[in-house]
């Protein structure tokens, strides 16, 4: 039986065994709002990235997907040093890299064959990290990537199979270990990774989660392209400072999380316990107190060794950030945000028309999936300026989305097309850049914008259309 048959089957058979599992669970747990959620992260601080995988051994990020079980080796193993560290720099909780980009995964999974249990090791890896950080009083978070060069589960290859892969992953990931307070996902629309959340469904794998754990707050780390403003595809915002991501402005509304590494690489390399680590004092200084001042979390990648153990200059740094940093417990509140947008985005590459443009602004570049570029009304055009997707089939939607790159539309008209007529939901005054609308259901062949005042010439990023489920 081929490896995709073999995941397939296993597939079916972990989520056909899983709903009583998970309704036991559920009964169990009071269930939290996302707002309170979203304010526990915030007030978490600071805590530890581990990239522990099977690249540790290859001295690259990215290994050979072909890269055979049996180099994942570390014979001196210690989940409770890593632990103790975390906790040395006064850190509040820890997140592993389950399985990376290569799809070597480093607990007991019965989904394919490519995994701890078959290394030298045989220990699951991601139960002993649970224990050890809970057992020091750290909360949990687990990484997970969905691009897996190792099951070919990468742009156009991508079948149901692996969909069905993803789900049964993550639904043994969020039933054998416990409570974990956070799922951090990678390798998904990201520009490198060329995933988009059609090719997995964000929704579903979204809805997924919540069913598992509705406490676990789901973060994506590649939502640099959306807009600062709104949560998109994500429970919190993200930013990989390493890769030049930066809160932009210095009045942040939205919980965020900002990660960068302790050593020069995410994953440990040969030339590690030689090379000077981050400055601890700097970190402090210059990182993670300012990021908390925005509403941001802070999470430090320190990567273990092959041994399974912390390098002496990376203990020594967690130790002196301990000295410099503590939390004191003070809470920034956050304000009322809307909901993150999850669903299939409608409008985007739909046939689009719209008034009059400015030159070459036309009206596709307010749906091409590309905050960066935008539909510009003509100048001599201000009120009365209309855009619309023409979907040429009725189709149900409930939210509709308008972003713009800078905020000049002040007041709108929001219609919808059905039977041959214009139906509005929505008339009056929004002056955010991200203008969030969410309605009970509709059916229609079009969506329109009528801009009924703006301060400047209006443009439109995106405009976004979408049938979330309620």
């Amino acid at each position: 039986m081929s490896t995709i048959k073999k995941i397939a089957t296993l597939s079916l058979l972990l989520l056909s065994i899983f709903p009583s599992m998970l309704k036991a669970q559920k009964d169990n747990t009071p269930v939290k709002p996302l707002s309170e959620l979203q304010q526990e992260f915030v007030d978490l601080r600071f805590g530890m990235f581990i990239h522990f995988n099977i690249p540790t051994y290859a001295n690259q990020d990215w290994p050979d997907p072909e890269m055979p079980a049996s180099a994942f080796n570390p014979t001196k193993l210690n989940c409770d040093q890593w632990a103790k560290a975390a906790k040395s720099a006064n850190m509040s909780y820890g997140c592993i890299t389950t399985k990376h980009h290569s799809g070597f995964c480093i607990w007991d999974t019965k989904t394919t064959d490519y995994n701890v249990m078959n290394s030298p090791l045989k220990r699951d890896v991601v139960k002993e990290y649970t224990d050890a950080f809970r057992k020091n009083g750290l909360k949990v978070f687990l990484y997970y990537s969905i691009l897996d060069t190792h099951h070919h589960l990468r742009p156009n290859c991508i079948t149901p199979e692996h969909i069905k892969m993803v789900k049964a992953q993550l639904t043994e990931l969020l039933t054998h270990y416990g409570p974990i307070e956070a799922l951090i996902i990678d390798g998904w629309d990201a520009p490198w990774s060329r995933i988009s959340y059609d090719d997995i469904p964000f929704e579903e794998i979204y809805h997924l989660v919540k069913s598992l754990q509705p406490n676990c707050l789901l973060m994506d780390l590649n939502g640099a392209k959306y807009p600062q403003e709104a949560l998109y595809y994500s429970d919190i915002k993200t930013y990989e400072m390493g890769a030049g991501q930066r809160i932009a402005n210095k009045e942040n509304r939205l919980p965020s999380i900002a990660c960068l590494p302790l050593q020069q690489n995410w994953f440990w390399e040969t030339s590690h316990p030689t090379t000077p680590v981050k400055d601890p004092v700097k970190l402090v200084n210059e990182t993670l107190i300012p990021l908390n001042k925005e509403n941001c979390n802070f999470i430090l990648n320190v990567a273990p060794n092959r041994d399974g153990l912390m390098d002496d200059n990376a203990l020594a740094a967690l130790k002196k950030i301990g000295e410099l940093w503590h939390n004191d417990g003070s809470k920034m509140q956050l304000p009322q945000m809307e909901a993150p947008i999850i669903s299939h985005n409608l409008a985007k590459k739909q046939q689009a028309n719209s008034s009059w443009s400015d030159d070459s602004a036309i009206m596709d570049f307010a749906n091409d999936d590309d905050f960066g570029s935008s539909w510009v009304s003509n100048p001599t055009i201000n009120k009365g300026a209309w855009y619309e997707i023409d979907f040429k089939k009725e189709e149900s939607f409930n939210a509709i989305v308008i972003a713009e790159e800078k905020s000049n539309i002040k007041s709108y008209t929001l219609e919808y097309y059905q039977n041959g007529q214009w139906k509005m939901v929505f008339k009056g005054d929004n002056a955010s850049r991200i203008k969030i609308h969410r309605f009970d259901g509709v059916k229609g062949t079009k969506a329109r914008i009528t801009i009924d005042g703006a301060d400047h010439q209006p443009s439109i990023a995106e405009f976004e259309v979408y049938n979330e489920k309620r």
